[in-house]
């Protein structure tokens, strides 16, 4: 399957917040286990107001992918080489939609000079950052209640990770 992978603009953000809150309802149920009070919390700023001022800031780096007319994920990268957001709709994963995603957030962050790459997995997202390469650096409690694994990635050779990257400092994504 070919997916169009290009940057984010503010006339994605209703589909992305799309994307978001249908992979984290229906993918992460792992994660949330349909706690209505964690899905509140995690769901809570996935809109298109705060979607469009994360693709409008100028620390942040966001793609999308988009199959046939239509964005089916999404990612970000923060300025601190945070991959904030990697997501698709549950019916356009394991096509490699993810894998491109993946792929463009750390060709960017190379050309910003980044050495690293973090995340924090949810259990569902575990194997696929695990089988990309990224080495896990423990857990971490993300704002909304769900214990999260915290991953990084050398980009350029004898990288080494960040202890600073252990606590996520984030609300915005």
């Amino acid at each position: 399957m070919s997916f169009e992978i290009r940057p984010a603009a503010p006339p994605d953000a209703a589909a992305v917040c799309q994307v978001l809150r249908r992979s984290i309802a229906e993918c992460c149920v792992l994660d949330h286990h349909n706690d209505p009070d964690i899905l509140a919390a995690w769901l809570g700023n996935k809109h298109p107001a705060m979607v469009n001022s994360w693709f409008e800031s100028s620390t942040n780096y966001s793609l999308v992918a988009v199959l046939g007319g239509e964005v089916v994920g999404v990612a970000l990268l923060t300025g601190a080489g945070k991959l904030a957001l990697c997501y698709l709709l549950p019916e356009a994963q394991r096509q490699g939609a993810g894998t491109a995603l993946l792929l463009g957030m750390e060709e960017r962050a190379l050309a910003l000079g980044m050495k690293a790459l973090y995340l924090h997995s949810t259990a569902t997202a575990e194997g696929f950052f695990d089988a990309s390469g990224y080495r896990r650096d423990g857990n971490v409690r993300s704002p909304y209640g769900v214990e999260t694994i915290l991953f990084w990635k050398p980009l350029v050779q004898n990288a080494e990770p960040d202890a600073r990257k252990r606590f996520c400092n984030c609300n915005s994504a």
